[in-house]
């Protein structure tokens, strides 16, 4: 487990939109372009071996332009391919604010960040203490069929809160926009919450009306 002394100012980002890290998760990646290469090569260099996943922010103009709020993972698996390509594993370690870019000569982008107010990352799992998992297994049922997923409903529920919320927020295919949201949300009672709201939304279609928590 690694402690807030241990995390540094600067940290190589990856803006890949879709793509949701979070604290205590697991993210495979696929790298290949050369510029990414060079990002994995450098972060395998350090001995945090972090990597930086945000979302690009669409409202701000070109694709250089990212959303504050990230998370950095641990590089903890990888592996290389004949070609030169790399299939690796990111463990998420803490959410970050982006603070500024840092000019350089590296052909990704570094910036300065922030882990103030993300202390909760770094520790233990959440718990949510008012989650009714039969009812949330209920609804997922019913998201999976109308989207023809299959899953190991056992598995699910066995879960503990956070496994499950966690991975069905960056599994389930939603918006850049609203994965944004799940990662930005303070706890694990309001990433729920927001979890169940867009997966109601979907139900419905993309309707307004009021969802119930």
């Amino acid at each position: 487990m690694m402690h807030p002394a241990d995390l540094p100012e600067t940290v190589p980002v990856f803006p890949l939109p879709g793509a949701l890290l979070l604290p205590r998760a697991r993210l495979p990646l696929h790298i290949f372009e050369p510029r990414y290469l060079q990002m994995l090569d450098d972060a395998l260099k350090t001995s945090e071996r972090l990597i930086g996943m945000v979302q690009p922010n669409p409202c701000k103009g070109n694709g250089d332009n990212l959303h504050l709020i990230g998370c950095a993972g641990r590089v903890t698996q990888f592996s290389e391919t004949e070609d030169g390509r790399y299939l690796i594993t990111l463990t998420g370690i803490s959410r970050f604010r982006i603070r500024s870019r840092v000019d350089g000569f590296a052909p990704y982008q570094r910036c300065t960040v922030s882990w103030d107010g993300f202390e909760r990352d770094l520790g233990k799992p959440e718990a949510d203490d008012t989650f009714n998992r039969t009812r949330f297994l209920r609804l997922l049922e019913r998201f999976f069929a109308a989207r023809h997923l299959s899953t190991d409903w056992e598995t699910l529920k066995d879960a503990d809160d956070e496994l499950l919320v966690n991975s069905l927020s960056m599994l389930l295919d939603f918006d850049p926009e609203d994965k944004q949201a799940l990662l930005e949300a303070p706890c694990l009672k309001t990433r729920r919450e927001t979890l169940v709201t867009l997966i109601e939304f979907a139900l419905r279609g993309g309707s307004n009306e009021e969802t119930l928590q």
